[in-house]
Parts: C-alpha cells; structure tokens; sequence
C-alpha cells in the first residue's frame, strides 16, 4: 500500500497572520520533508475560491519537483472539466521531464463548483464536460498526433503534442465521490480510482468499489491493473490522545464553516468521536492506532493499493503538520508495512 499526502494548499490553518508567501513556502517545506521521510506521493489539489492557494496545482508541484528526489507528485484532483484537455497534458508532461518521470494526474468533474462560472461553462454540462475531456485527454497522453473531434472543444486534426512526458504512459487516476456511474466509468476505461470519503464509515463505500472492479473485468481488465485508492481526512501524533487534542478544535470549527455552504451539521464531538471509531472515516490517532484504521479500510473496500491523508483541514500548525509527516514516513509506513508481510506472502 503506497502512503502520501493530499494538500490543498489551504490558507485556513495555523496562525492566521500567515500570509500567502508563508503558506506557499510552508507547504513545499512539507513536500521536502514528505520525501525525505520516505511517503510515497505529493498531492496538490485545485480551488478557486478564497482560503485555498491550489488554483495552479501544476506550478506548485514543479516548484516541488525542484527541490525533491524520489517521491511521486501529483494533482488531487485536477478539475479536468473546465481546463483544456491538450495543455492539461503538456502542463503535467512538463512537470514530468522536471522530476524526471514522477508525474502523475489524478483527474476529476471537481466537488468545488466555482470553476465552471470562473471559465464560462456551464453547469448543466457537468458529467458530458468531464467525459468529452477525459477521453481526449487519455487519446494525447497514448498519441504523439491525436485526431479527434467533440462538442466542447474544436476538433484535432493529426495533431502533435508536445512536450511528451518522459513516461510512456503518465499515470492518471479518477477521482471520484459517491456517483455510481463515475466508478463504472474507471473501470471501463481501466483507470486507477482515487476514491474520496470524508464523512461516514468507508464501508459504505465497497458496493460502488465492486462495481468499478466488475466494470473492468467486463471491459477486459486484469485484477492488478484495477488500483484503488482512498483520500480521507487524518492525522498522526505521537499518542492518541495527543492526536485528539492536537486536531478537534480545528476540525470542528473549520468543518462547521465548510458546512454551512454545503448544508452539513455543525460538528459536534459525539459526531467527531464517531468518525474516529474503528468504522469512522478519520485515521487519527498514534501511529498505531493510524495503522490499524488503514488496515480496516482497505479490508472494508476489499483492498485499497494507496491512502492519502488531507491533514491541512484542521488548523494545525506548519509545525504540528511537519511532525505528523514524520510519523508518517518513519513509524506508520515500517508498521504498515509489518502488518501486511503475512497478507503479502499469503496471496504470493
């Protein structure tokens, strides 16, 4: 199971006299750290809207490209439904030949609407944008010369694209929420799924894993070939309680303010305390106690190949965020991977 970060370049932690610039330089110190401590991938969400400074996903990750060495970096997700299909590939491929082939896009129609009035596309258009968008997307990543033709964008004529990424073929994932159609879209297509659960018990989730699974064993697809991922909230301190303490009253507070845009409850503690019980969706606590909730999920979803923790949601601060990346790469990872040596030569 590869382990990472996703960050959304979130100006809403921490102190709030931090400005643009400390976040910007906070976040790629984190990114540094990640691959030192050994995680295995780097995301970078997209927003357009205040209190987020990921609209340019791809230039925050070439900046990190720069200064890293081994660790995967990548979009989470990149909202492909209201950008250009074409410069998506050259903007990542780009990224690609900067860290020397560890680029990779995680793709989707965006839970955040702001984008589709910001460009001028309409709303109404939402699921025949992303599948347009998609399909042309994967034709340039697999064609030097793409010929194609569609109703959003004007068409391509034996056209080349250029730069090419240094690897053959670029990974791209699709990230999806709760919409059953979107889970048999990536297994049709054969797609790596990154798999959003940030509420509720991910349980839930596994009749709509089984149909992206069923989906692209119709379509042809080996087992091995259909990746699932799992992006959720958490966070890891050196004990429990210490996690507790260190990230409720953040959540709380900024989750209530989320809600009230998105028509959630306020958060309480008897709700937190049920998403850190052993079927609730946060992996918060020792590393430990993380483990053992990353071995629950991927049992619940039937296996799960990648888990990306979203930690800049809560107000911790740079510090705080630095330390839980640390536990991540020197304690949670070497006990993950513990755990899983018997699974491993079980099905070997």
């Amino acid at each position: 199971m590869e382990i990472g970060i996703d960050s959304f370049a979130s100006a809403m932690y921490g102190s709030d006299n931090l400005s643009s610039v400390d976040v910007m330089h906070q976040l790629l110190e984190r990114i540094v750290r990640a691959d030192q401590a050994g995680l295995d991938f780097f995301g970078v969400g997209e927003h357009h809207r205040e209190g987020f400074l990921d609209s340019a996903p791809e230039v925050i990750l070439a900046a990190a490209a720069a200064k890293t060495k081994r660790i995967l970096l990548g979009s989470a997700v990149k909202v492909l439904s209201t950008d250009d299909p074409v410069r998506v590939y050259q903007s990542f491929a780009t990224l690609d030949l900067i860290s020397r082939g560890r680029a990779e896009l995680v793709v989707g129609r965006g839970s955040s609407i702001e984008a589709y009035p910001l460009f001028g596309f309409d709303l109404k258009d939402y699921d025949a944008l992303f599948a347009e968008k998609l399909e042309l997307l994967l034709q340039v990543r697999d064609n030097e010369f793409t010929t194609w033709s569609g109703k959003f964008r004007p068409a391509m004529d034996n056209q080349p694209v250029y730069p090419r990424a240094l690897q053959q073929k670029m990974p791209v994932w699709l990230g999806v929420g709760g919409t059953p159609e979107s889970f048999v879209r990536a297994g049709s297509l054969g797609l790596p799924l990154m798999v959003a659960v940030i509420g509720g018990e991910t349980e839930r989730f596994r009749p709509l894993v089984d149909l992206y699974r069923e989906a692209g064993r119709i379509a042809g697809f080996a087992a091995e070939d259909l990746k699932v991922g799992l992006h959720s909230p958490g966070y890891v301190a050196h004990s429990s309680e210490q996690a507790i303490a260190d990230y409720y009253p953040g959540y709380a507070k900024l989750w209530t303010k989320l809600g009230k845009d998105r028509g959630w409850p306020p958060v309480t503690r008897s709700s937190f305390d049920a998403l850190i019980a052993p079927k609730g969706v946060l992996a918060l606590g020792g590393p430990e106690e993380v483990v053992e909730k990353l071995l629950r999920h991927s049992k619940a979803l039937g296996g799960i190949d990648r888990f990306a923790f979203q930690m800049d949601n809560a107000g911790l601060s740079h510090q705080q965020l630095l330390q839980a990346t640390e536990l991540i790469g020197t304690k949670v990872i070497p006990l993950l991977k513990q755990a899983l040596q018997p699974i491993n030569n079980e099905t070997a």
